[in-house]
Protein backbone atom coordinates (compact mmCIF):
# COMPACT_ATOMS: atom_id res chain seq x y z
CA UNK A 1 0.00 0.00 0.00
CA UNK A 2 1.25 3.49 -0.79
CA UNK A 3 0.21 6.66 1.02
CA UNK A 4 0.56 10.13 -0.46
CA UNK A 5 0.92 13.13 1.80
CA UNK A 6 1.32 15.71 -0.92
CA UNK A 7 -1.11 17.13 -3.44
CA UNK A 8 -1.60 19.86 -5.97
CA UNK A 9 -0.76 22.57 -3.45
CA UNK A 10 2.58 21.09 -2.47
CA UNK A 11 3.86 20.23 0.97
CA UNK A 12 1.38 19.53 3.73
CA UNK A 13 1.86 20.88 7.24
CA UNK A 14 4.01 18.92 9.68
CA UNK A 15 0.97 17.79 11.69
CA UNK A 16 -0.48 16.07 8.64
CA UNK A 17 2.83 14.33 7.95
CA UNK A 18 2.89 13.10 11.54
CA UNK A 19 -0.65 11.72 11.30
CA UNK A 20 0.16 9.94 8.07
CA UNK A 21 3.20 8.36 9.65
CA UNK A 22 1.11 7.09 12.54
CA UNK A 23 -1.48 5.72 10.12
CA UNK A 24 1.19 3.87 8.17
CA UNK A 25 2.55 2.41 11.40
CA UNK A 26 -0.93 1.16 12.32
CA UNK A 27 -1.42 -0.47 8.92
CA UNK A 28 1.93 -2.22 9.09
CA UNK A 29 1.36 -3.40 12.69
CA UNK A 30 -1.77 -5.30 11.65
CA UNK A 31 -4.22 -3.64 14.19
CA UNK A 32 -2.86 -5.65 17.10
CA UNK A 33 -5.29 -4.07 19.55
CA UNK A 34 -8.38 -5.75 18.05
CA UNK A 35 -9.68 -9.22 18.87
CA UNK A 36 -10.17 -11.84 16.21
CA UNK A 37 -13.86 -12.06 17.08
CA UNK A 38 -14.42 -8.32 16.65
CA UNK A 39 -16.22 -8.14 20.02
CA UNK A 40 -16.36 -4.80 21.80
CA UNK A 41 -16.38 -3.86 25.43
CA UNK A 42 -18.74 -1.41 27.09
CA UNK A 43 -16.81 1.59 25.71
CA UNK A 44 -17.16 0.37 22.16
CA UNK A 45 -13.45 -0.43 21.85
CA UNK A 46 -12.47 -3.91 20.80
CA UNK A 47 -11.38 -6.15 23.68
CA UNK A 48 -9.91 -9.56 24.18
CA UNK A 49 -12.18 -12.44 23.27
CA UNK A 50 -13.65 -14.58 26.08
CA UNK A 51 -11.85 -17.94 26.57
CA UNK A 52 -13.74 -20.98 25.35
CA UNK A 53 -16.10 -22.34 28.00
CA UNK A 54 -16.28 -19.09 29.98
CA UNK A 55 -19.91 -18.09 30.62
CA UNK A 56 -21.18 -14.85 29.18
CA UNK A 57 -21.25 -11.93 31.64
CA UNK A 58 -24.48 -11.66 33.63
CA UNK A 59 -26.94 -8.99 32.64
CA UNK A 60 -26.43 -5.53 34.02
CA UNK A 61 -28.94 -4.27 36.60
CA UNK A 62 -30.54 -2.15 33.89
CA UNK A 63 -31.24 -5.28 31.89
CA UNK A 64 -32.62 -7.25 34.83
CA UNK A 65 -35.84 -5.34 35.39
CA UNK A 66 -36.76 -5.64 31.71
CA UNK A 67 -36.16 -9.38 31.78
CA UNK A 68 -38.71 -9.74 34.58
CA UNK A 69 -41.34 -7.54 32.96
CA UNK A 70 -40.86 -4.26 34.83
CA UNK A 71 -40.90 -0.87 33.14
CA UNK A 72 -38.16 0.52 35.39
CA UNK A 73 -35.80 -0.72 38.11
CA UNK A 74 -36.94 -0.92 41.71
CA UNK A 75 -36.00 2.30 43.46
CA UNK A 76 -33.50 1.85 46.26
CA UNK A 77 -35.18 2.10 49.67
CA UNK A 78 -34.03 4.78 52.10
CA UNK A 79 -31.40 3.91 54.67
CA UNK A 80 -32.82 1.84 57.54
CA UNK A 81 -33.96 3.98 60.48
CA UNK A 82 -31.38 4.48 63.21
CA UNK A 83 -34.02 3.44 65.73
CA UNK A 84 -36.51 0.78 64.72
CA UNK A 85 -40.04 2.22 64.91
CA UNK A 86 -41.64 -0.89 66.47
CA UNK A 87 -40.82 -1.94 70.03
CA UNK A 88 -40.65 -5.73 70.07
CA UNK A 89 -40.97 -8.02 73.08
CA UNK A 90 -38.09 -8.95 75.32
CA UNK A 91 -37.31 -12.55 76.28
CA UNK A 92 -40.49 -14.29 77.36
CA UNK A 93 -42.60 -11.14 76.93
CA UNK A 94 -45.87 -10.89 75.05
CA UNK A 95 -45.10 -10.01 71.43
CA UNK A 96 -46.91 -7.07 69.80
CA UNK A 97 -49.25 -7.51 66.84
CA UNK A 98 -47.86 -5.68 63.79
CA UNK A 99 -49.97 -4.99 60.70
CA UNK A 100 -48.14 -1.95 59.39
CA UNK A 101 -44.81 -0.32 60.13
CA UNK A 102 -45.13 3.27 61.40
CA UNK A 103 -43.03 5.20 58.90
CA UNK A 104 -43.29 8.13 56.52
CA UNK A 105 -40.99 6.40 54.04
CA UNK A 106 -42.66 5.48 50.75
CA UNK A 107 -41.90 1.82 51.33
CA UNK A 108 -43.87 -1.38 51.71
CA UNK A 109 -42.77 -4.79 52.96
CA UNK A 110 -43.28 -8.05 51.07
CA UNK A 111 -43.90 -11.21 53.07
CA UNK A 112 -44.29 -14.64 51.46
CA UNK A 113 -45.94 -17.54 53.28
CA UNK A 114 -46.08 -21.33 53.51
CA UNK A 115 -43.42 -22.60 51.08
CA UNK A 116 -45.35 -24.87 48.70
CA UNK A 117 -44.02 -23.56 45.37
CA UNK A 118 -40.27 -23.87 44.88
CA UNK A 119 -39.79 -22.24 41.49
CA UNK A 120 -36.06 -21.88 40.65
CA UNK A 121 -36.92 -18.95 38.40
CA UNK A 122 -38.03 -17.01 41.45
CA UNK A 123 -34.56 -17.43 42.96
CA UNK A 124 -33.09 -15.89 39.79
CA UNK A 125 -35.65 -13.10 39.91
CA UNK A 126 -34.94 -12.28 43.56
CA UNK A 127 -31.21 -12.23 42.85
CA UNK A 128 -31.47 -10.14 39.68
CA UNK A 129 -33.79 -7.55 41.22
CA UNK A 130 -32.14 -7.60 44.67
CA UNK A 131 -35.67 -7.98 45.98
CA UNK A 132 -36.05 -7.85 49.79
CA UNK A 133 -38.79 -9.99 51.35
CA UNK A 134 -39.47 -12.03 54.47
CA UNK A 135 -40.48 -15.70 54.44
CA UNK A 136 -42.92 -17.25 56.91
CA UNK A 137 -42.54 -21.00 56.49
CA UNK A 138 -44.75 -23.89 57.55
CA UNK A 139 -42.65 -26.98 58.25
CA UNK A 140 -44.65 -29.73 56.57
CA UNK A 141 -45.21 -27.55 53.50
CA UNK A 142 -41.64 -26.26 53.23
CA UNK A 143 -40.15 -29.76 53.65
CA UNK A 144 -42.14 -31.17 50.71
CA UNK A 145 -40.49 -31.62 47.32
CA UNK A 146 -36.98 -30.17 47.18
CA UNK A 147 -37.35 -29.11 50.81
CA UNK A 148 -35.64 -26.42 52.82
CA UNK A 149 -32.66 -26.29 50.46
CA UNK A 150 -34.72 -24.01 48.23
CA UNK A 151 -35.17 -21.51 51.04
CA UNK A 152 -31.48 -21.73 51.89
CA UNK A 153 -30.85 -20.14 48.49
CA UNK A 154 -33.31 -17.32 49.13
CA UNK A 155 -31.97 -16.76 52.63
CA UNK A 156 -28.44 -16.51 51.22
CA UNK A 157 -29.64 -13.42 49.29
CA UNK A 158 -30.36 -11.67 52.61
CA UNK A 159 -34.03 -12.57 53.06
CA UNK A 160 -35.31 -13.50 56.52
CA UNK A 161 -36.87 -16.85 57.44
CA UNK A 162 -39.59 -16.82 60.10
CA UNK A 163 -42.20 -19.03 61.77
CA UNK A 164 -45.60 -20.03 60.33
CA UNK A 165 -46.18 -23.14 62.53
CA UNK A 166 -45.46 -26.81 61.94
CA UNK A 167 -48.66 -27.77 60.12
CA UNK A 168 -50.71 -24.59 59.39
CA UNK A 169 -53.68 -25.12 61.74
CA UNK A 170 -56.26 -22.57 62.81
CA UNK A 171 -54.63 -21.87 66.16
CA UNK A 172 -57.82 -20.54 67.73
CA UNK A 173 -59.25 -24.07 67.58
CA UNK A 174 -56.33 -25.58 69.53
CA UNK A 175 -55.57 -25.83 73.23
CA UNK A 176 -52.78 -23.74 74.72
CA UNK A 177 -50.49 -26.79 74.81
CA UNK A 178 -51.21 -27.67 71.19
CA UNK A 179 -50.52 -24.09 70.13
CA UNK A 180 -47.23 -24.15 71.97
CA UNK A 181 -46.23 -27.36 70.19
CA UNK A 182 -47.04 -25.84 66.80
CA UNK A 183 -45.14 -22.61 67.42
CA UNK A 184 -42.20 -23.85 69.49
CA UNK A 185 -41.84 -26.90 67.26
CA UNK A 186 -41.29 -24.72 64.21
CA UNK A 187 -38.98 -22.41 66.16
CA UNK A 188 -36.85 -25.45 66.98
CA UNK A 189 -36.94 -26.78 63.41
CA UNK A 190 -35.91 -23.47 61.87
CA UNK A 191 -33.18 -22.90 64.45
CA UNK A 192 -31.78 -26.36 63.74
CA UNK A 193 -31.90 -25.76 59.99
CA UNK A 194 -30.68 -22.16 59.76
CA UNK A 195 -28.77 -21.65 62.99
CA UNK A 196 -30.90 -18.84 64.44
CA UNK A 197 -34.20 -18.77 66.27
CA UNK A 198 -36.79 -16.73 64.33
CA UNK A 199 -37.81 -13.42 65.84
CA UNK A 200 -41.09 -13.12 63.94
CA UNK A 201 -44.20 -15.30 63.78
CA UNK A 202 -47.32 -15.26 61.61
CA UNK A 203 -50.35 -17.30 62.70
CA UNK A 204 -52.04 -19.21 59.86
CA UNK A 205 -55.04 -17.35 58.42
CA UNK A 206 -54.15 -14.47 60.74
CA UNK A 207 -56.10 -16.24 63.51
CA UNK A 208 -54.84 -16.02 67.10
CA UNK A 209 -55.96 -15.56 70.69
CA UNK A 210 -54.33 -14.79 74.02
CA UNK A 211 -52.97 -18.33 74.27
CA UNK A 212 -51.26 -17.81 70.90
CA UNK A 213 -49.45 -14.71 72.10
CA UNK A 214 -48.43 -16.36 75.36
CA UNK A 215 -47.07 -19.40 73.52
CA UNK A 216 -45.27 -17.29 70.94
CA UNK A 217 -43.58 -15.18 73.60
CA UNK A 218 -42.51 -18.26 75.52
CA UNK A 219 -41.01 -19.71 72.34
CA UNK A 220 -38.83 -16.64 71.74
CA UNK A 221 -41.00 -14.73 69.25
CA UNK A 222 -40.54 -10.95 69.49
CA UNK A 223 -43.41 -9.84 67.21
CA UNK A 224 -46.48 -11.34 65.53
CA UNK A 225 -46.70 -10.09 61.96
CA UNK A 226 -50.04 -9.76 60.17
CA UNK A 227 -50.74 -7.67 57.05
CA UNK A 228 -52.77 -4.85 55.52
CA UNK A 229 -52.56 -5.88 51.84
CA UNK A 230 -52.88 -9.24 50.11
CA UNK A 231 -51.49 -10.00 46.67
CA UNK A 232 -53.93 -11.72 44.34
CA UNK A 233 -52.90 -13.05 40.92
CA UNK A 234 -52.96 -9.75 39.08
CA UNK A 235 -53.32 -7.03 41.68
CA UNK A 236 -53.67 -6.23 45.36
CA UNK A 237 -56.55 -6.31 47.79
CA UNK A 238 -56.52 -3.69 50.57
CA UNK A 239 -57.97 -4.10 54.05
CA UNK A 240 -58.28 -0.33 54.43
CA UNK A 241 -58.96 1.95 51.45
CA UNK A 242 -58.00 1.28 47.86
CA UNK A 243 -54.29 2.02 47.72
CA UNK A 244 -50.98 1.46 49.46
CA UNK A 245 -49.90 3.47 52.49
CA UNK A 246 -46.39 3.96 53.86
CA UNK A 247 -45.33 0.94 55.88
CA UNK A 248 -47.94 -1.50 54.57
CA UNK A 249 -47.10 -5.18 55.00
CA UNK A 250 -48.05 -7.14 51.89
CA UNK A 251 -49.00 -10.82 52.11
CA UNK A 252 -48.14 -13.17 49.24
CA UNK A 253 -47.61 -16.94 49.03
CA UNK A 254 -45.18 -19.38 47.47
CA UNK A 255 -47.65 -20.57 44.85
CA UNK A 256 -47.42 -21.89 41.32
CA UNK A 257 -49.63 -22.20 38.23
CA UNK A 258 -51.86 -24.82 39.84
CA UNK A 259 -53.05 -22.33 42.46
CA UNK A 260 -52.66 -19.19 40.35
CA UNK A 261 -54.87 -20.24 37.43
CA UNK A 262 -51.90 -20.93 35.18
CA UNK A 263 -49.86 -17.89 36.26
CA UNK A 264 -46.29 -18.50 37.41
CA UNK A 265 -45.02 -17.21 40.73
CA UNK A 266 -42.59 -14.90 38.96
CA UNK A 267 -45.40 -13.36 36.92
CA UNK A 268 -47.47 -12.86 40.07
CA UNK A 269 -44.51 -11.12 41.73
CA UNK A 270 -44.01 -8.97 38.63
CA UNK A 271 -47.66 -7.89 38.83
CA UNK A 272 -47.15 -7.03 42.50
CA UNK A 273 -44.01 -5.01 41.86
CA UNK A 274 -45.60 -3.13 38.97
CA UNK A 275 -48.48 -2.13 41.24
CA UNK A 276 -46.07 -1.02 43.97
CA UNK A 277 -44.08 1.07 41.50
CA UNK A 278 -47.19 2.53 39.88
CA UNK A 279 -48.26 3.88 43.26
CA UNK A 280 -44.90 5.53 43.86
CA UNK A 281 -43.50 3.05 46.39
CA UNK A 282 -40.54 0.74 46.64
CA UNK A 283 -39.78 -2.35 48.73
CA UNK A 284 -37.76 -2.32 51.96
CA UNK A 285 -36.52 -5.08 54.25
CA UNK A 286 -38.97 -5.72 57.08
CA UNK A 287 -36.24 -6.76 59.52
CA UNK A 288 -34.63 -3.29 59.16
CA UNK A 289 -37.75 -1.69 60.64
CA UNK A 290 -38.93 -4.36 63.08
Amino acid sequence: MSLSVSGRRGRRPAAVLACAALLLTGVLSGCSGSSSSGSSGPSGRAGASRPAGTPAPSATPDDAYRRWGLDKPLAAPPAPPAKKPVATAGPGGTPPIVRRIPTNDKVVFITIDDGAEKDPEFVKMAQDLKLPFSMFLTDDIARAGSGYGYFDRLRALGNGVHNHTLSHPNLRTLSADAQRREICGQQDALEKRFGTRPALFRPPYGNYNDATLTAAGGCGVRAVVLWEVTMQINDMRYQDGDKLRPGDIVLAHFRGPGELKGTSMTKMVTNMLRSIQRQGYTVARLEDYL
